[in-house]
């Protein structure tokens, strides 16, 4: 079902944007049915699956099936275009404010999960939090 809807959303993409993002994604198999679903509604489904919070299953019916957009997600995951998409738009977003594409320094983040009752190597001391137990380190 392909329900129109009268408004976008907030996630929903300008066309400037998809202009930017579409070379980005793979072209459509040569072979095999053709696309129901353009990329760029997948796209939009996925993004206002990001923004909103909501569950897979509480997707607006005017976008792609969820099991559709989900089974995409993971496609373009696996294959390394989520990768590519997040690369090419942090080197546009960084040579637009005047800096080098490639960043030179990162920040690592670390969390500190309380474990009361294990000991061993496990079990340590945060000193900026003050806070007992495992370090969980996050990027």
């Amino acid at each position: 079902m392909n329900e129109a809807r009268n408004s976008p959303y907030p996630s929903d993409l300008t066309d400037a944007e998809w202009a930017v993002l579409e070379p980005l994604m793979p072209p459509p198999a040569a072979t095999g049915r053709p696309l129901k679903w353009t990329r760029r509604q997948m796209a939009e489904a996925i993004f206002y699956l990001l923004r909103s919070g909501c569950s897979w299953r509480m997707l607006p019916r005017h976008f792609p099936p969820w099991n559709t957009v989900h089974s995409q997600l993971l496609r373009w995951r696996d294959d390394g275009t989520l990768q590519r998409l997040h690369n090419a738009l942090r080197d546009m977003t960084r040579a637009a404010a005047g800096r080098a594409e490639e960043p030179t320094a990162a920040i690592v983040d670390s969390q500190t999960a309380r474990a009361a009752g294990c000991g061993g190597t496990e079990r340590g001391y945060d000193g900026g939090k003050k806070t007992t137990g495992r370090t969980i380190a996050g990027y």
